[in-house]
């Protein structure tokens, strides 16, 4: 946790209603950065992604339903794996493709998938 300085105890001890100041907010982007849950999207940094799970947790979570499932050495679309009936109890259904993809390289760069092109989209190996 960050200590709050002087002058920003003082604007959380006496908040103007509807308004956080701009330093408390710095405070807690700059904390979702450091956990991993906010990214930058530009370099004045004024866009952002803030994640409800990092990439790598999700990855984590789609391979665990994999080994859970024997389903190792299986080829999947990305539709299949964030819309298909298979995974529709999984929390990992309905993720976007942008965030699934990113959760896929994580789990490509631990040598557990290779993220293949496929004749209509990509895919994935599972190993």
């Amino acid at each position: 946790p960050v200590a709050p300085t002087p002058h920003l105890h003082q604007q959380l001890l006496n908040p103007r209603p509807g308004k956080l100041p701009l330093e408390s907010i710095q405070v807690v982007l700059e904390e979702l950065r450091k956990n991993g849950n906010l990214e930058w999207l530009d370099k004045n940094k004024t866009s952002f992604l803030i994640m409800w799970k990092r990439p790598e947790e999700w990855g984590k979570l789609i391979y665990q339903w994999v080994s859970r499932n024997g389903l190792t050495n299986s080829v999947f679309t990305l539709y299949e794996l964030a819309s298909g009936d298979d995974t529709e109890s999984e929390e990992f259904h309905g993720l976007d493709e942008a965030m699934l993809l990113r959760a896929l390289q994580a789990l490509q760069q631990e040598h557990k998938a290779e993220i293949i092109t496929l004749d209509d989209g990509r895919g994935v190996k599972f190993f």
